[in-house]
């Protein structure tokens, strides 16, 4: 019992100083108050990379205000503060959510996205297997969707969490630490995989066959029962300007690019392996959901179970479909 309270408190501080120094930026002005009552524009909570990114670097919708994070974690903090009414992650943030209490609903998701997160090493090393990390020094951003996949590669590897030593660092932390060989690897997603595939540096694995990887959009239940016209137009207008990407990758890369604040050719990289479709969220989908949550609160990297497949609201799923 004593360690169970011990790993909530860790994880209630680390989602604390996640929010603390997640770097939020705010796009639009101060709608807090106005939008607590209903009132105001839609407010947007994206990263800089997936679908919303490119809604906000084609000016798609004007109407809303846009709010950036570095993580997951981050932005299911901003939900939880009533800061923002959407926002789009991956696959485990939503479940660290939910044990924090979080309040929010899943009302789309993505295809599967596997090829979009992987293990980094460098070559220098001579790691040829995840299995070869044993003893090492793992690096990765505690409550996001390579997290686990961390899960599931020391399942596939019959290892344990104590077979490694895991640095929780956000994005920008863990490419220094990784640059300047003060972790052994590091478990990170697009973009910042692809800005990291530099000479001497090689992808061990990605999480191909392992774990689907998907994007999931959140709405704050206040939003769904105050803003549910701009919600359905919002994601009308997210749904086509996915799809407009998809169907042209250069245009995409060069539009995106300057958001991203990377290079062309770097964007381009990522984003052909990592943009995919939007899809509707389903009683399966769910399923899939659940049993990540299931599996951390095996391992008490959550406190408790979650009920997360309760989160799913399909009503705007004929937007994607």
């Amino acid at each position: 019992m004593t360690r169970r309270l011990t790993r909530w408190r860790s994880f209630g501080l680390a989602l604390l100083l996640v929010a603390v120094s997640g770097g939020l930026t705010a796009c639009g002005g101060d709608e807090g108050a106005a939008a607590a009552t209903g009132g105001g524009p839609l407010r947007v909570g994206y990263q800089r990379f997936g679908g919303l990114a490119l809604v906000k670097a084609r000016a798609a919708a004007p109407e809303v205000t846009w709010s950036l994070f570095e993580s997951g974690p981050a932005l299911t903090e901003a939900l939880k503060a009533g800061s923002i009414d959407i926002g789009q992650t991956g696959e485990a943030p939503p479940i660290f959510a939910a044990a924090g209490k979080t309040d929010f609903r899943i009302i789309g998701t993505s295809e599967p996205i596997p090829q979009g997160e992987a293990v980094l090493v460098k070559e220098k090393s001579g790691f040829s297997s995840f299995a070869d990390l044993k003893g090492k020094t793992v690096a990765l951003n505690k409550g996001s969707n390579v997290h686990w996949l961390l899960v599931k590669l020391l399942e596939a590897n019959n290892m344990t969490l104590a077979d490694i030593t895991v640095k929780y660092l956000k994005p920008a932390e863990g490419r220094p630490a990784f640059d300047n060989d003060q972790v052994d690897a590091w478990i990170i997603w697009d973009p910042y995989f692809a800005l990291a595939e530099q000479p001497g540096v090689k992808v061990l694995v990605d999480a191909s066959n392992l774990v689907n990887n998907r994007e999931y959009i959140l709405a704050a239940p206040d939003a769904l029962k105050d803003k549910g016209p701009q919600l359905e137009a919002f994601l009308k207008t997210y749904r086509e300007t996915t799809d407009w990407g998809i169907a042209n990758p250069p245009e995409r890369a060069r539009v995106l690019a300057p958001e991203l604040k990377i290079d062309e050719a770097v964007a381009t990289r990522a984003l052909s392996r990592s943009a995919k479709p939007l899809a509707p969220i389903d009683a399966t989908v769910g399923a899939e959901i659940q049993t990540i949550a299931d599996g951390f609160a095996k391992l008490e990297l959550i406190p408790e179970p979650v009920d997360i497949r309760s989160r799913v609201d399909e009503t705007y799923s004929d937007v994607f479909r």
